[in-house]
């Protein structure tokens, strides 16, 4: 295929340098949104007076047959072509002549492409936010399966104090919901700025209507720089740095899931759909999905940096580093969207085993703190009840024995403040019952998180 811009050179691009040049192996992608603009810029254009109706009729025609016959695979991707804007535009002048040619007036592939990327990150954000909501039903609906769930809660991964399973699962919730909005607030601020209309760097001669096809096309507003408005790539940025920390959140969810289905644990119990086998060792079922999803966040957070780099020492306007903006963040999106499809049914088919988070809530002293504050309400200082306390584990570790079953008189050696009723206020569903605290583990608050994050699903449904 000839290059658009042939008319200056002597000499064809050399094969290497072409294939080297090319982006349509990876923007090709983005054929739906490049024909989209292509279509507000011609009716712009028409509105106008640059284009006629009648060229604009036969390109907007010209441009749905195009889509049609890419979506239903009737029409290959021309592997000569540059990019996705030059092989458009070729075939939309193959298919109707000179009036095709008449389509780039006032247009730059610099604007072009700074608007593509643009719709397609919208539209495939609309998406992921959809898989973030399906996965926060999902922990939703285990976390009230487990609101009566009694179960350790760690710090340093040591047990710590007891909490409601479903407590847990909504701390996951809760990080995605952020993860929802961090997504919908990028895309908020991308969309303020439509860069059609910037051309190469200097804007136009020509009088163009930028508010048509910024509205046209579902932006707020125009980009008030035309240098900035083409060499712009702080929405990539902002959105892969979005999506960086929706990788922290599922990695550090499916290391969790790792442990739970552990033998050592073995809180969860993982459907066979979503684990694999081992090659020699009969009896392994492996967390193979839950450690995938660990594994791809370095190349999610790979791709941010990279794109840090590629611009951090770029003079302004236009360079062609910046086609390094693409394959990153295609690449982000889709691995995000793939984590997020396998987690949700993954969290959805497994099973709580709740006898055995009892069992290891009653280990560890976990109601160590609870004991403290029973001293503290009798009007000691809680310092001194800390200490008292502390006193008890050690003996307690040393006799094999823990403070539920710790005797009343061995007790009131520390003090006399102890009384029957300790054991009471110590058990384990008392020390969760009372964490009444708003945001606290106890079922009360965790029903009430159930219910607030049911009000933001609603919410969120409604406003898409």
């Amino acid at each position: 295929m000839e290059k658009m811009w042939a008319g200056r050179f002597e000499k064809a691009l050399d094969k290497k340098a072409d294939d080297f040049n090319s982006s349509l192996r990876f923007d090709c992608r983005m054929y739906a949104q490049d024909i989209r603009g292509s279509i507000a810029h011609a009716k712009m254009l028409e509105s106008v007076g640059v284009l006629s109706k009648e060229d604009k009729d036969l390109i907007i025609d010209g441009l749905t047959g195009i889509k049609a016959d890419l979506d239903s695979g009737a029409l290959a991707f021309d592997t000569g072509a540059e990019d996705i804007h030059m092989f458009v535009e070729a075939e939309l002048t193959k298919r109707i002549g000179d009036a095709g040619k008449r389509l780039h007036t006032s247009r730059s592939r610099n604007d072009q492409v700074a608007v593509d990327i643009r719709l397609y990150l919208r539209d495939e954000c609309k998406t992921i936010r959809a898989l973030l909501k399906e996965a926060i039903g999902v922990l939703v609906k285990k976390a009230e399966e487990g609101v009566d769930v009694i179960a350790p809660g760690y710090t340093h991964l040591q047990r710590a104090q007891p909490i409601s399973f479903g407590h847990q699962l909504l701390a996951y919730a809760m990080m995605l919901k952020r993860d929802y909005a961090r997504l919908l607030d990028a895309v908020k601020r991308m969309d303020e700025e439509c860069p059609l209309g910037s051309c190469a760097l200097a804007g136009t001669t020509y009088g163009i209507d930028r508010e048509f096809t910024a509205q046209a096309l579902g932006f707020s507003g125009v980009s008030e720089n035309s240098i900035d408005g083409v060499s712009d790539r702080d929405f990539c940025l902002e959105i892969m740095s979005a999506l960086s920390i929706v990788m922290t959140h599922l990695s550090r969810l499916s290391e969790e899931i790792i442990l739970w289905s552990s033998w050592e644990f073995k809180f969860i119990d993982l459907d066979d759909s979503y684990t694999t086998g081992s090659s020699i060792m009969p009896q392994k079922k492996n967390p193979d999905m839950a450690e995938l999803i660990r594994g791809k966040t370095g190349r999610v957070y790979g791709n941010l940096m990279a794109l840090l780099t590629t611009l951090k020492g770029l003079p302004l306007a236009y360079n062609k580093d910046m086609q390094e903006d693409k394959e990153g963040i295609f690449d982000s999106i889709d691995t995000v969207k793939i984590c997020l499809e396998v987690l949700a049914p993954m969290l959805a088919t497994a099973k709580l085993n709740k006898e055995n988070t009892y069992r290891a809530a009653q280990k560890g002293f976990i109601n160590a703190t609870d004991l403290a504050d029973y001293l503290v309400k009798k009007g000691m200082p809680f310092r001194a009840a800390y200490k008292i306390v502390g006193t008890i584990v050690g003996e307690c570790i040393r006799k094999d024995c823990v403070l539920d079953n710790y005797p009343l008189d061995e007790y009131k050696k520390h003090s006399e403040l102890f009384a029957e009723d300790l054991y009471n206020e110590i058990s384990l569903e008392t020390c969760v019952g009372k964490r009444n605290s708003r945001g606290g583990a106890s079922p009360t608050s965790v029903r009430a998180q159930i219910e607030k994050l049911r009000a933001f699903l609603l919410a969120a449904e409604l406003g898409e």
